[in-house]
């Protein structure tokens, strides 16, 4: 077996070896201030900025004055949700957005909450989607924005974008979209999804760690986010503070390259995934998909084993680097707040183990994760006596256990 394999890409993805070949002279030789506007240096990093942004817009189906640079997804998120509120009180105090959100999309919730406005979490079903029509009927009057991600982080299930953005455009509400597991991945056109706010990350897509960027509709309708920071008004005054060209430049670099091997890529991406759930699912019982079985993200894969504890798998095969969540949350020995939205029990969830392919993993890889994986769930479950009952036709939750 390979000394590591790696198959946690919806943490983050290793840095494609062209896009550092893009951003290394803006390391070195390259350093001017993009906002340097009076020299050489500066006209330098601010055309490497704009073909950035052009770079970016494209894979969005935008406009590149749309787009607006960031530090990541979190920034982007809390930009989009609390700098929409804001600005848009007036109009209303209500948001509406569901329970598996990043926990970037969930906090700035809960944080507008605390300032008096009022949150409403949808409903999902047991692949993790929202119901379009409870959509409509939770907007009201006082209704200013909906957040809603198009693919999640753990589970993989992709939400009905297109619908959401129609009824937000029908309703005359703002719609933002976290869309860092998608974006370079599945093809995404702003207009005709009706998206108004979207935000993404380099570093889910093979460019540098500490830069995203925000698409933000400047008409039909404009939106008009207040800034969460101030100070030379940077990026259409949504973000002040020195351009990180380095990293845009990176941004820009590895989505033109996702732009350009995407159709070939997904395909390859999804047949890697469904080799890995065919070959751990058919050498094993008692495993259970996570998310949609089809209309989900191209790079993941949430199984539950039952009666084997996630941390102890992984401990198993800690040559594999995999998750039990999102790489948010992964710390906590909590089950997962996604499974249990979904409705999964507490025995799964802390079963439930994310595997995320990315474009540097193989065939061979997949085949030894699968032998690895197989190999010690059926370790795990030769000591587990609720396995043992379980195979001899005994429900363990039914049995009522005589205290000592």
């Amino acid at each position: 077996m390979n000394e590591r394999i790696y198959l946690d890409n919806n943490a983050t993805t290793p840095l494609d070896p062209r896009v550092l070949e893009a951003l290394m002279p803006y390391l070195t030789d390259k350093f001017g201030n993009a906002a340097s506007r009076s020299h050489g240096f500066g006209w330098e990093a601010e055309e490497a900025v704009k073909l950035a942004r052009e770079q970016t817009a494209e894979l969005l189906g935008a406009s590149a004055r749309d787009v607006i640079f960031t530090s990541g997804a979190t920034e982007g998120n809390n930009i989009a949700i609390k700098g929409v509120a804001e600005m848009y009180a007036d109009r209303g105090k209500h948001v509406i957005t569901q329970p598996t959100e990043h926990k970037a999309v969930i906090d700035p919730c809960r944080y507008l909450e605390q300032q008096g406005f009022r949150v409403t979490m949808l409903g999902l079903d047991k692949y993790g989607r929202i119901d379009p029509d409870e959509l409509r009927s939770a907007i009201t009057d006082e209704t200013i924005l909906v957040s809603i991600m198009h693919g999640n982080n753990e589970i993989g299930t992709l939400q009905p974008v297109a619908e959401i953005g129609q009824i937000c455009k029908d309703q005359g509400v703002f719609y933002h979209c976290d869309a860092c597991q998608t974006f370079g991945k599945i093809p995404i056109d702003v207009n005709a999804m009706g998206v108004d706010l979207l935000t993404l990350s380099a570093h889910k897509i093979y460019g540098p760690k500490g830069v995203g960027a925000m698409y933000v509709r400047r008409k039909n309708p404009r939106v008009r986010p207040k800034p969460l920071l101030h100070g030379g008004g940077h990026e259409r005054g949504m973000r002040s503070g020195t351009l990180n060209v380095p990293g845009i430049v990176g941004l820009g670099a590895a989505a033109e390259l996702c732009g350009q091997e995407m159709n070939v890529e997904f395909k390859r991406l999804a047949a890697l995934r469904d080799r890995l759930r065919d070959g751990i699912m058919s050498q094993l019982d008692l495993v259970h998909l996570n998310g949609h079985p089809t209309d989900r993200t191209p790079t993941n894969l949430n199984l539950s084993f039952q009666y084997v504890e996630g941390e102890s798998l992984m401990m198993g095969m800690k040559n594999v680097a995999v998750s039990s969540g999102s790489a948010c949350t992964s710390a906590s020995l909590e089950p997962s707040y996604v499974l249990q939205a979904l409705g999964v029990g507490d025995d799964l969830a802390h079963s439930s183990i994310r595997f995320s392919v990315g474009r540097f993993n193989t065939s061979e890889e997949i085949d030894q994760v699968v032998e690895k994986v197989v190999a010690t769930v059926k370790k795990l479950r030769e000591m587990s006596p609720l396995y043992e009952m379980a195979k001899e036709g005994i429900d363990p939750s039914k049995v009522e256990w005589a205290a000592q």
